[in-house]
This record gives C-alpha cells, sequence and structure tokens, in this order.
C-alpha cells in the first residue's frame, strides 16, 4: 500500500507543471519523506517477524530432538534386563565360590533395576546444549563395580578398552544399555536378537557355550554375579552428527526388501515429521546464512565531462552519480517538464550540476567530419603555385552576358539556348592572351537567385554585365549584392555600345549610388565599355581580368586531395548523375572516392567544357564527372577522400539530417495546429516539378511557391531532376497534382499511363511561359467575380426530332447574335423554364460558331428537349471582372 502511495506521489509530482504551486510541492515533499520512513520501519519490522520465525522453528526442532532422545533413552533402559537373562556366568574357579557368586549376581540386579525404575528425565531448556549420554551416564552401583573388579582380577582391563555395552532395536532405531524389564522379547516391528538362526539354550547349557566361545580369549567382564560394563560415552554435542557404525549382522530378506517412505509409516506408526527428522540425523540441515550487505563506499565527483550539447537524462544520470528520477524532480523544481527518457541542453545540465557541487565540462568529441575539416585546412605552403582566376558573369536578363561569353570563347551557345536565355550554369576554361580563365555563366532572371548566389561564392572576380541602353536593373542590384556579401571585387561591362541610344554617364551615376564608383571618376571600379555583337572593348576587359587577378596572388596546391564545388547537376538517362565541378583546390583524379553531402561515389569518368574525356582536372578547372550513387546538391562542396573516412563522414552527416528533421517536425505550436485546422478550407495546387538539372529545379520550386496566396496554395509535393518516369505518374495520381516538366519530357510508359490516368503533365522550355500558366491555372481556382453579357435573342418557329440527336429548335435570330459557347436561357410565356448551354448551333447542315440577326439556324439545348415553337430563346456569355 505504501509503495502504491509513493508511486501516486511520483506521478502526482510529474503532472505539476506551475512553478506558483510551491507550497504544494513542499507538501508532497514531505509527504514522500514520511512514506519513504514508514517504509524502512515495515522493512525492518517484516525482518524482525522473519527472525522471530526461525527461532520458533528451530525450537520445535530441538524439542523434537530432545524428545526422540528421551524415547531413545527409555528403549535402552527397558532392553539392558533381557540383555542381562541371556549374558552366560564366567567360568568357575572354584564350586565352592558359585552358590556366592549367584546371591551377589541377584543382588547386583535388584540394585541395578531399582534406580532403572526410578529414573526420570528432565526436559532441558531451548538455550542448553541437549547431550545424548547425560542420562546414561549416572552410574547406579559403582560399589559393585568395585566389587567386580576385585573378584575378578583376571578379567580387568583398561575402562577405554572394555566391551562395548548391548545394542538393541526399537523401532527401528538402535539402542544401547541396559533392556528394560518391560521388554521380554522383541515385538514385531523391532530390530531381532543377534544370531536368532540358533536353537535357544536352557540356562543350564550357557556356561558350556560361553565356555566353548572363551577358549581363544579372555573372560569376559559380566559375567555371572558381575555388574554389566559401563556405557560406553558419546559425544553427542552437534545435534546432527552422522550415527556411530553400527554392528554387523545378518539381515533378513524382509529387511533387505526395501521400503517406501509410506509403508514405513504404516509398519512403525511414524508420522511424516518423525520421518523427516529421522532423516536429519544422516544429512546436516542447511540453513540459508544472510549475506552481509557490503557497503559500497561513496565517491563524490566533483568534476564530469560530457561530449555532446544535448545530454540524455540517462547519461547525465552517470555523470553527475545520481538517478534520472532525481534528475526529473530537480528539472521539476525548477520548472522544466522532462521525462527519464529526454535530453537537456549544455546549460541546463551544467546549472543543476553546479547545484550539486559538480563542474560539469563540455568537451566535444572529434568526429569523422572534424578529422575531414582538419585534413582540409592542412596546407602546404611551399607547394603552391599559381592558379587561373575563376571569373562570374552576372547581370540583368537580355543584358548580354552570354553573348559576351561567346565572344570571348569565340562560340556561339546562345542560338542554343531557348528563347535566348541561359537557363543553368554553364562552365567554361578558356586560354587568352596566353593566360587560362574559367568563366562562369549564371542566369539573369528573377527566378534564379539561388545559382548567382552560388556562382558568387566560388569566384574570385565578377564580371558585372549592364546595359548601356537600360542601366541597372533590379537583377543587376541583386547581382552587385551577392558580389558584395562574397568580398568579391567587381568589373562593370557596359554593354550594347554599338547601339546609338545608349547614355553611358547615366549608367556611371546609377552606379555611384550602389558605392561603384568608376576608376575615371576617381573610384576604384573598373569600368569597360564593350560590345558583344561588334567585339569592341574585349580585350580591354579580359586584360582587367588579369590585372585584377595577378593583384589577388590567387594560388593553389595541386599535389593535395581534390575539393571544389558542385556548380550543376543533373541525372542523365544514359550516364546517371553528373555533377559540374570547379576544382578549387588539389587535383582530381579518375577513381578517386568523393563525398559530396551525403553523397558519394568514385570518379568514373570526367570531360572537359568542350566534351573531351580527361583522367584529371587541376586548381581552377571546369569539369563534368560521372560516378556519384545520387544526384548530388547543386552548391555542395566536394572532396577527395579515403573510402574508410568517406563512409563515416557520409553516416554521421545523414544522421545529422534525420536528427534536424526529426527536431522540425516536432516544434508545434498552438498557431500551427489553428493554421492546420482552417487549412481544410484552404484550396491546395499539388505539383510535381522535373527539370533537367537540380539548380533549374530548385529556381522553378521557388517561383511556383511565391506564387501562393490567401485564397490558394502552391504546394510543391516532389522535386528532381531527370525525365518525368511512371512513378511521378502514379504519385501525381493519388495525389490529384500535376506535373512540370522544365526542359524534360515524359517517356513513352509514362506518357501512356498520363493518358490512361488523366493526369495533367505539361512541359515548358521557357521559364517566363511556365509562371504565366501556373498563375493562370492559380486565377481559375479562385472563386472570382462575374458578370453576364447579353449576346442576342431568337424565336423557335419549327421543331424536329432527330435520332441520336434529340430535338433541334429551328430558329430565327430576331436580335443581337447567338454564339456557340454561350449559354441559353429558354423563356415561356415571359416565365424562365430551363437554363443550359448550346449543344448544337448549325445553319443548313453546316456547323456554325454564330448566327447573327436576320438569320436563321438550327439549334439543341444541353440537356433540354421539350421545346416548343414559339419559345423565346436568350444567348448570354460570362465575364470576369478584373481587379
Amino acid at each position: 500500500m505504501a509503495k502504491k502511495n509513493y508511486e501516486n506521489v511520483e506521478k502526482i509530482t510529474e503532472l505539476l507543471t506551475d512553478n506558483k504551486l510551491g507550497g504544494l510541492q513542499k507538501r508532497i515533499l514531505s509527504t514522500e519523506k514520511n512514506l519513504s520512513d514508514i517504509i524502512k520501519k515495515l522493512t525492518v519490522l517484516e525482518v524482525e517477524k522473519a527472525e522471530k520465525e526461525t527461532a520458533q522453528a528451530e525450537l520445535l526442532r530441538i524439542e523434537a530432538e530432545k524428545a526422540e532422545l528421551e524415547a531413545q533413552t527409555a528403549e535402552k533402559q527397558r532392553e539392558e534386563e533381557p540383555a542381562k537373562k541371556t549374558e552366560e556366568p564366567a567360568p568357575e574357579t572354584n564350586a565352592e565360590e558359585k552358590p556366592k557368586k549367584k546371591k551377589e549376581t541377584k543382588k547386583a540386579e535388584t540394585v541395578e533395576e531399582k534406580p532403572v525404575e526410578e529414573r526420570t528425565v528432565v526436559a532441558p531448556k531451548v538455550e542448553e546444549k541437549i547431550e545424548v549420554s547425560s542420562v546414561q551416564e549416572q552410574p547406579v552401583a559403582p560399589k559393585v563395580e568395585e566389587k567386580k573388579k576385585e573378584e575378578v582380577k583376571p578379567a580387568e582391563k583398561p575402562a577405554q578398552a572394555g566391551p562395548r555395552a548391548p545394542r538393541y532395536f526399537v523401532n527401528g532405531k538402535a539402542q544401547e544399555g541396559p533392556v528394560p524389564k518391560s521388554v521380554d522379547a522383541p515385538s514385531s516391528n523391532s530390530r531381532p536378537r543377534q544370531q536368532t538362526n540358533k536353537p535357544f539354550a536352557p540356562k543350564t547349557e550357557r556356561s558350556d557355550r560361553t565356555a566353548q566361545g572363551t577358549q581363544n580369549r579372555a573372560p569376559r567382564v559380566n559375567a555371572g554375579g558381575v555388574a554389566p560394563a559401563p556405557i560406553v560415552q558419546k559425544d553427542n554435542s552437534k545435534a546432527f552428527s552422522a550415527p556411530a557404525k553400527k554392528k554387523t549382522f545378518e539381515k533378513t530378506y524382509v529387511e533387505k526388501k526395501p521400503v517406501s517412505k509410506r509403508a514405513l509409516i504404516k509398519q512403525q506408526g511414524m508420522t511424516v515429521e518423525d520421518f523427516d527428522e529421522d532423516k536429519s540425523g544422516y544429512r546436516k540441515l542447511r540453513t540459508p546464512k544472510k549475506a552481509k550487505k557490503q557497503e559500497i563506499p561513496t565517491i563524490k565527483i566533483e568534476h564530469a565531462v560530457v561530449t555532446t550539447q544535448d545530454i540524455p537524462l540517462k547519461v547525465l544520470s552517470e555523470k553527475l552519480g545520481v538517478s534520472a528520477v532525481e534528475i526529473t524532480k530537480r528539472l521539476f523544481k525548477e520548472g522544466i517538464m522532462k521525462g527519464i527518457n529526454d535530453s537537456i541542453d549544455y546549460d541546463n545540465a551544467a546549472l543543476m550540476a553546479a547545484d550539486m557541487g559538480i563542474d560539469l565540462e563540455y568537451k566535444p568529441e572529434k568526429t569523422a567530419e572534424d578529422i575531414l575539416q582538419d585534413t582540409i585546412v592542412e596546407e602546404d605552403t611551399s607547394k603552391l603555385v599559381t592558379r587561373a582566376p575563376v571569373v562570374t558573369v552576372m547581370g540583368h536578363v537580355d543584358h548580354g552576358k552570354t553573348s559576351l561569353l561567346d565572344r570571348i570563347r569565340a562560340t556561339s551557345v546562345t542560338s542554343g539556348e531557348a528563347g535566348g536565355i541561359t537557363q543553368s550554369i554553364g562552365a567554361y576554361t578558356v586560354t587568352a592572351k596566353g593566360k587560362q580563365i574559367t568563366f562562369i555563366d549564371t542566369p539573369g532572371h528573377a527566378a534564379f537567385t539561388s545559382m548567382r548566389a552560388r556562382g558568387a561564392q566560388v569566384t574570385d572576380i565578377v564580371i558585372l554585365v549592364v546595359a548601356a541602353d537600360d542601366g541597372i536593373m533590379p537583377q543587376t542590384v541583386e547581382a552587385i549584392n551577392h558580389a558584395k556579401a562574397a568580398n568579391v571585387p567587381i568589373i562593370v561591362a557596359m554593354n550594347k555600345m554599338d547601339k546609338h541610344e545608349v547614355n553611358p554617364d547615366r549608367v556611371r551615376q546609377e552606379l555611384i549610388e550602389y558605392e561603384l564608383v568608376p576608376e575615371e571618376w576617381g573610384g576604384d571600379t573598373m569600368l569597360v565599355p564593350v560590345s558583344a555583337k561588334t567585339g569592341m572593348g574585349i580585350d580591354e576587359l579580359l586584360d582587367a581580368v588579369n590585372l585584377v587577378a595577378e593583384m589577388q596572388e590567387l594560388k593553389a596546391n595541386p599535389d593535395r586531395q581534390a575539393k571544389g564545388t558542385i556548380i550543376e547537376a543533373k541525372l542523365d538517362k544514359g550516364k546517371g548523375p553528373v555533377a559540374s565541378i570547379i576544382v578549387q583546390s588539389g587535383t582530381l583524379k579518375t577513381g578517386d572516392n568523393i563525398l559530396s553531402g551525403t553523397t558519394m561515389g568514385r570518379v568514373r569518368a570526367m570531360f572537359d567544357d568542350k566534351g573531351r574525356a580527361v583522367k584529371s582536372a587541376g586548381p581552377s578547372v571546369a569539369v563534368s564527372v560521372l560516378g556519384f550513387e545520387e544526384v548530388p546538391n547543386a552548391g555542395d562542396s566536394v572532396m577527395a577522400v579515403d573510402q574508410a573516412l568517406m563512409k563515416q563522414v557520409q553516416e554521421e552527416r545523414k544522421n545529422k539530417a534525420r536528427e534536424s528533421m526529426i527536431k522540425e517536425q516536432s516544434r508545434v505550436t498552438l498557431d500551427d495546429v489553428f493554421a492546420q485546422v482552417e487549412e481544410g478550407k484552404m484550396k491546395n495546387l499539388n505539383l510535381i516539378v522535373k527539370g533537367d538539372v537540380q539548380g533549374s529545379v530548385e529556381a522553378v520550386k521557388q517561383s511556383l511557391e511565391k506564387l501562393s496566396n490567401e485564397e490558394v496554395k502552391v504546394k510543391v509535393i516532389h522535386s528532381a531532376a531527370g525525365a518525368i518516369n511512371e512513378s511521378d505518374v502514379m504519385l501525381a495520381e493519388s495525389a490529384n497534382a500535376i506535373i512540370i516538366g522544365f526542359n524534360v519530357r515524359p517517356d513513352t510508359k509514362a506518357k501512356k499511363l498520363a493518358e490512361s490516368s488523366k493526369v495533367d503533365v505539361r512541359s515548358y522550355r521557357i521559364i517566363y511561359e511556365l509562371l504565366d500558366d501556373m498563375e493562370l491555372a492559380l486565377k481559375g481556382m479562385l472563386a472570382p467575380k462575374l458578370r453576364e453579357i447579353l449576346t442576342g435573342k431568337c424565336e423557335v418557329r419549327q421543331t424536329f426530332n432527330i435520332t441520336g440527336a434529340g430535338t433541334i429548335a429551328g430558329c430565327y435570330v430576331t436580335d443581337g447574335k447567338i454564339v456557340r459557347g454561350g449559354k441559353l436561357r429558354i423563356y415561356r410565356e415571359d416565365i424562365m423554364i430551363c437554363e443550359g448551354g448550346v449543344k448544337q448551333l448549325k445553319r443548313f447542315k453546316d456547323d456554325v460558331k454564330e448566327v447573327n440577326y436576320g438569320f436563321e439556324c438550327g439549334c439543341s439545348i444541353d440537356g433540354f428537349d421539350a421545346i416548343r415553337i414559339g419559345d423565346i430563346i436568350e444567348c448570354y456569355i460570362t465575364e470576369e471582372i478584373k481587379a
């Protein structure tokens, strides 16, 4: 009961969360202390009760042994007298002494018999040891024994070598000493006398038999009138000592026959307790000894070390040397509700440890990620060599970035771009004036913000392309901010200088607003007027790039393991995952183990910007790499590492990502709950986005999610790089989603499955068209405000019943026009009887879109055949009122 109450107190303590209930908490703690004291007292009482029961059992056992010893003593006394009668007298030395010896023997017997009858056994106390020989050591006739010694001197022997007293058995138990008078003959249940197979001899013949048996040995001392030999004393101090070795004698068949416990009880009238007591004489009773509780010395902890910021309570209990329950109680007092399976942060753990007088130190273990970062930081300065600069071309859309890069590369890439705009990052290595330069072309559209940010992070120099006729535009400002955030020098290329309506001074003035002061105006920003169309200023731009690169002193170690950044990644149908990588340090070789994020692989092949296979790529070289297990994320760093370390780092990163995902899912507030409840009223547009490269997929996904409004929520349930496959169609069917493909199309199987399951699959090559269509789709999902526009009226003048087509009304247009896509209202006697759409509209046998005033036509109404001559049909269309 006390234990149950203790558990209830524990539960109440865990349920209390209000910090203001301090008084109630104190009462609970005091009650808990009282209960613990009661439990201790109950434990002491139970131990005392067990000890009393053990003492009572021991007392009962001793009393049983005492009763058994008393019975044995009585049986011995009863059997001693018959034994004396059977004993034979010693050989007569003189005929004259015979009658005298007989008289003396009779006197000795009377003296011997008298004390036997008068003996009484006093029960010993429980505390005293019981000795079997205590009753038998009372000699009855010591004087007679002296007479025997005087009269029969030749038979005198030392006491220790004297003959044993006669043995007899009562109820199957061996007894020693004189046989009492009451026992004239052995009973049927007692053990028989020795030599029972010999015929009984009369008293007169015993002297002859005795004389025959004593020819070769000394005469017996207990002959004739001599008193029986003294009883040999036994050391019975031990209550459970084994019995003395019995005399050897022949047993009868009945005695040799094995007897069961039940039969033995029936024969001798014994009880189960007697049988167990008899058996206990042969085996020592083992009383379980209470193991002594070893007192474990308490060690005071003064300093503890933890290796993680989030510490499980079980780990903290081991560190502090207290139970996890005690820690939860302490946290509860501080207003922190935690279970024993939860974790707490290091700060709260350190405060609690300080209250206990323990210094808790945070010392993180060196993980595989730390080892990897150490290898990256280590750099041998003696092996550093000059590397080529990485230049990123940035600017607003259609300002001529790709055309300028094409002029530098002397190739034409723009013609191959969809709609004339760059869709993904392209990295190219060119040789200009004997020096290598790696260029990265980034998209200028607003949707590709993340791609421009990645380009700024891996670059050494930014070429900001500004159209001389347009000036600074929104994406130009964004490019400036990315370059400043990456602390990268900016070279402004003022493009389209071949046009007549350009205004260079306006561009310079706008640049000053963003802290880009040209050198000719006293600033430190290099501004180069160029024309991608005519090639004007290209050489000056390359000279400016080389000058800035020399000022930066760009160096790298080509002899170490490679480290770079993934510019773009995609899933090629024939090659698998393909990643465009800029090597920033070291040399990437075919066969290297590479790791990027949680994706690892082995370099199977590498191709340069012209599609040629290469075996290695040094610093500042852009290559396409094959061999990743999955498509890596664009913008992640990539490293060549040992295989064992690579697997450890991958496992740690996966575990970290899994933990962060669980934490994000577990962060639920009341606002989130209410939002989820109200989400049932919100219309959702589920989308699946697939693209040719990972960067384009991210851009499309971010742009689509920005189209959400208060009434419609755009939800991208899945996005990946690669072609549209069957699994995408099945997911769209189950989630009622639309599949958006950017620069990818569904394969044959996916196309057939989409047609059969009626899944809407749309493919786009230009992001403008994609966003415009999505905006229209979202407007269709809104509840728009509509207005009716009356287009015309007609009168029914004839009806025709046509099999398969229903009733056709022959009409004459009296006002306006009848439109095929319009809606109709049928009036009969100025009462509207039906409303429906135009099912068919014909003039003579030809289908027409509309019939104007003054013309006849045939019209069938959708869902209505009961039309009559004279009915008036009114045609109207609905139009959305734009906000």
